[in-house]
């Protein structure tokens, strides 16, 4: 695959991205939205500065304003974009890819994301062709700090009764740039706090959260220190994973069904969005609680599109990513730990720790996602179509079979998909008991070969 992927642009710098190139992605980005007036924030790798710099150029070159926010996390960016009269605008990050990646997440007005399916192929297209003669009235360029601003909105969705102890691993990306500001603004909420030095080559651990070794150091800070709950960001801080007070992994989809609970307590009947891979147990607590269960295919930007055209007020993904309405329909890392305060900090959960608020909504037992590099994805999947043919199927997202019903002991489901930024397939697989679905998980490995490590 090259730079230009499903949902954002991302490479090695400077073999695939480079300032030249970065400078045509904004020239591009600009004239793709006829842009007046765009913001430009950045993560704090080594080549950012460049990289944005370079970008800031393409985009005044196309005639256009820029409004640049400096060092910012994702979800800062989207603020900046969502509460300024903007046109759109893009966080220079490669989220939690190692150091010597970079790249761009881009929006348009509103903050809502710009893909490949509604631009980002063009953009790539555009890079192609001959750069154009620079605009006769040059943009500006503005400078703009809207860190104490984001703080303030973050904190609008705080309501925690009691007192909340986190431990919070900021794997020093871009969570150690905004928490220290948002942190403030949060009553009731003590957090002991790892990795807290922005750095973009990442020393003391892989800045993604999904891999269980990178939760290590917040799982013995919390077990060592009797916290309430550890969070740990990824790169840019626009998604989070959490453990329980036992240093347990409580994994995002159960997340989602936990916070669901509490945004349906407050809007009843809303619908709420999660994606296909999650298990089973986040439609029924959904449905349970009187909402709206509304699977998609995963990304950010069938998610959000999706909860923009229902009014969904939450969304949450198997990766980590949490979504809000009143957060411009965006996802945000430092929300959702806020929600989960808010969850554990509330009278009726007095006494509870997350272990016990998860423990009902572990029914089901289920594989995680499991990583395969096939040489023909869509041969694959189709071969799985017609081996489980007896089973109940659906294409939203690769194939999902379903064989049984809840009642059946021996009930269980999977998805196969291929992913939108790497070239692998992904399973995810669960069933009602463990020995089914370590019988079934062996089975589907033995059609699609060896894991990735």
């Amino acid at each position: 695959m090259g730079i230009f992927k499903a949902y954002d642009i991302r490479g090695v710098v400077p073999d695939e991205l480079d300032a030249e190139l970065a400078r045509k992605i904004g020239n591009a980005f600009a004239r793709l939205l006829k842009a007046k007036r765009l913001v430009v924030g950045r993560d704090v790798r080594t080549h950012s500065p460049e990289i944005a710099g370079a970008v800031v150029e393409g985009i005044r070159d196309a005639g256009c304003d820029v409004v640049s926010i400096g060092i910012a996390s994702t979800p800062m960016t989207y603020f900046a974009i969502g509460s300024q009269d903007v046109d759109g605008g893009l966080c220079v990050t490669a989220s939690h890819n190692p150091g010597q990646y970079n790249g761009m997440k881009l929006c348009s007005r509103g903050a809502r994301p710009i893909s490949a399916a509604n631009g980002i192929l063009d953009i790539e297209r555009m890079c192609s062709e001959p750069y154009p003669t620079p605009s006769a009235t040059r943009g500006g360029l503005e400078e703009l700090d809207v860190l104490e601003a984001y703080a303030e909105h973050v904190a609008t969705f705080a309501q925690i009764e009691n007192n909340v102890a986190f431990g919070i691993d900021a794997a020093n990306g871009m969570a150690a740039h905004t928490l220290p500001r948002i942190l403030p603004h949060l009553k009731n909420v003590t957090a002991q706090t790892l990795f807290m030095e922005p750095d973009g080559t990442f020393p003391n651990h892989e800045a993604n959260p999904l891999k269980e070794e990178n939760l290590d150091p917040v799982r013995e800070l919390v077990r060592g220190q009797g916290l309430d709950v550890g969070v740990g960001y990824d790169g840019d801080a626009d998604r989070c994973c959490f453990v329980d007070e036992k240093g347990e992994t409580v994994p995002a989809d159960l997340m989602t069904a936990l916070l669901a609970r509490a945004f349906l307590e407050r809007h009843p009947g809303a619908p709420i969005v999660y994606d296909l891979r999650s298990s089973w147990v986040v439609k029924e607590v959904i449905a349970e609680c009187g909402g709206r269960p509304v699977r998609d295919r995963v990304g950010h930007s069938f998610i959000k599109a999706t909860m923009r055209e229902l009014g969904a007020v939450f969304g949450g993904e198997l990766s980590g990513h949490f979504y809000f309405k009143d957060n411009f329909t965006c996802d945000s890392g430092v929300i959702a730990m806020v929600s989960a305060a808010n969850l554990l900090g509330s009278s009726a959960a007095a006494g509870k720790g997350l272990s016990a608020l998860v423990a009902d909504l572990r029914r089901y037992h289920a594989t995680g996602e499991i990583n395969f590099r096939v040489p023909d994805t869509d041969a694959a999947i189709a071969a799985l179509r017609e081996k489980y043919a007896a089973g109940q199927q659906d294409d939203l997202d690769g194939i999902t079979v379903e064989f049984g019903g809840l009642s059946d002991p021996d009930w269980w489901w999977f998805n196969v998909r291929a992913s939108n930024t790497e070239p692998l397939l992904r399973l995810n697989l669960e069933a009602k008991n463990a020995s089914r679905r370590d019988e079934k998980r062996e089975e589907l490995i033995a059609l699609l070969g060896m894991p990735e490590a």
